[in-house]
């Protein structure tokens, strides 16, 4: 398709000025006039009023985000070989990132962030999980499938493409095998000396949750010697890595009984089985319980689901923050250390704060900020796209 041939869309006047900063959303407010009826996912040609060059864009005409940007180079070809570079930009840096190892794990691409938006890849060992969450990346789905197969050989590529985006962007959910045999038994891979389980098939998002890599690794730091709650467990992850550094035992709550069955094993494979209690109950009503039976902790680990997936979930998402928060500053002993996240994108760091301040103050301790945690560094920030860094982590040192 030559330039001519690409259909163009024209912007509102004044409604150009995000995309010279290179953020790459137009929402559908921001458009004056396309030519013609591009299909969903295709590429199209973005100007301003006075028709100049903007960038190119996959169209997604369901969707409020209408057009996602490819390109700010009007010399450049969307096309599967533009495809192929981006992938290989991607893989570069996670190996430049020493995340390549064989038995290890990553995040290969962080859709807007690494210039492919709405994909997202994750590496288990030598098996790839897929998420095509945007008529863009679907459109060009078996391009990515081939570029990654020709790139990485892996054993298989798996897709989950089942978060509620992709009704936003006009797809029905989707999961299957894509290449190779995904094994129906959960895989091992291999972190700081952490041997970790995931569920290829059946495991939430893509099977682990690899944001929190580096984390892990800072709030275990403050077990030594202490009683670790793990709320919101999961695999136990948090947990189990408070455990392997020296923790005396761990309690891990959640509401998944899969998830602690998962937890179970993981915990078994690292020798620290002996030293876990399992709760299988909503993590609410459990953190009150133990609170009113005077139960103490030395380590506290919140680490919940997304309690804000809208702007208008903002008010009582951070009403279930502060009430957890709280909760968990009542559970720790005098001179205890809380790890809080939050990895909803509506919800901003100063917020966040905010909140759990309020929180320390509705459980009447007396807390201090030791640290600021986000995500590790395979889920990049492009400088211009800030909605990239959605998870928000504080260390607190709960004094009295």
């Amino acid at each position: 398709m030559t330039m001519h041939e690409i259909p163009e869309v024209i912007l509102k006047a004044g409604r150009e000025k995000s995309l010279r900063r290179r953020h790459p959303w137009i929402f559908s407010g921001a458009i004056e006039k396309v030519s013609g009826q591009p299909p969903a996912g295709s590429t199209v040609r973005v100007v301003a009023q006075s028709r100049e060059f903007l960038a190119y864009a996959a169209c997604s005409p369901s969707s409020q985000i209408r057009l996602r940007a490819w390109s700010f180079d009007e010399s450049s070809t969307v096309d599967s070989a533009f495809i192929e570079s981006r992938i290989a930009v991607s893989i570069e840096l996670r190996r430049k990132l020493g995340l390549l190892n064989p038995d290890g794990a990553c995040r290969l691409i962080f859709s807007e962030s690494d210039g492919l938006p709405g994909l997202i890849v994750d590496r288990y060992g030598e098996y790839l999980v897929c998420q095509f969450l945007s008529a863009g990346a679907e459109f060009w789905r078996d391009a990515i499938v081939t570029a990654l197969q020709e790139q990485l050989s892996p054993l298989a590529i798996m897709e989950r493409s089942e978060a509620g985006v992709r009704r936003k962007e006009g797809l029905e959910p989707r999961r299957g095998t894509l290449r190779g045999t995904v094994p129906s038994a959960p895989i091992e891979f291999v972190s700081d000396n952490f041997r970790q389980l995931v569920d290829l098939e059946q495991g939430q998002k893509t099977g682990s949750y690899l944001d929190q890599s580096n984390n892990r690794l800072r709030v275990a730091a403050y077990a030594s010697g202490g009683r670790v709650l793990d709320a919101y467990s999961y695999s136990g992850a948090f947990s189990i890595k408070a455990l392997l550094q020296g923790a005396t035992d761990a309690m891990l709550i959640d509401s998944s009984a899969d998830a602690l069955s998962l937890a179970r094993k993981q915990a078994d494979l690292n020798g620290v089985a002996e030293r876990c209690h399992y709760v299988n109950a909503g993590v609410p009503e459990e953190l009150r319980r133990l609170r009113d039976t005077q139960e103490q902790f030395d380590l506290v680990v919140l680490d919940p689901p997304k309690f804000v997936s809208s702007q208008q979930q903002l008010k009582s998402g951070c009403r279930g923050y502060k009430d957890i928060n709280m909760l968990g500053m009542q559970l720790l002993k005098p001179g205890g250390v809380l790890a809080t996240f939050s990895c909803s994108g509506h919800m901003s760091a100063d917020l966040f704060q905010k909140v759990v301040a309020g929180a320390a103050v509705d459980a009447g301790r007396d807390a201090q900020i030791i640290e600021r945690l986000t995500q590790a560094p395979d889920h990049p920030v492009a400088l211009p796209f800030p909605e990239a860094e959605y998870l928000k982590g504080l260390v607190l040192h709960v004094r009295r």
